[in-house]
């Protein structure tokens, strides 16, 4: 595997793992803070840019007792200072007392930004069981 490719490996472990902990800390280093990022939350409406996209994980995180996600990497692929993963996230949640666990495909793009890859696109969509 190339170093590029570990790399972004290692930012979008970055990313699951801060969704995860509920780190929005962490969640700010792996983000790009540019008004182009884009994230499309299952079932919510596209948002644009680090303000709007960070508020939406404040959110979530302040609604999310407890949250496991584990991934399976269908494919990454890599260009000059573009990257993209396409992902099911398997989820495991605990809303309201109750166990609730869920499938989303999810493509998550990379940006190559001052030596470092950030994360610059995520949409996940529900997969329907």
């Amino acid at each position: 595997m190339s170093n590029k490719n570990s790399e972004i490996l290692a930012t979008n472990e970055a990313f699951y793992r801060a969704f995860e902990k509920k780190d929005i800390e962490v969640m700010d280093t792996v983000w790009s803070q540019g008004i182009g990022s884009l994230c499309v939350h299952p079932g919510w409406k596209l948002l644009k840019g680090w303000k709007e996209i960070r508020n939406s994980w404040v959110k979530i995180f302040q609604n999310t007792a407890y949250i496991e996600i584990n991934t399976d990497i269908m494919t990454i692929e890599v260009r000059d200072h573009i990257a993209y993963i396409l992902l099911v996230e398997n989820v495991l949640q605990v809303i309201n007392g109750r166990r609730i666990e869920a499938q989303s495909m999810a493509t998550n793009v990379f940006e190559l930004l001052g030596g470092k890859w950030y994360l610059v696109h995520h949409h996940a969509s529900p997969i329907a069981q």
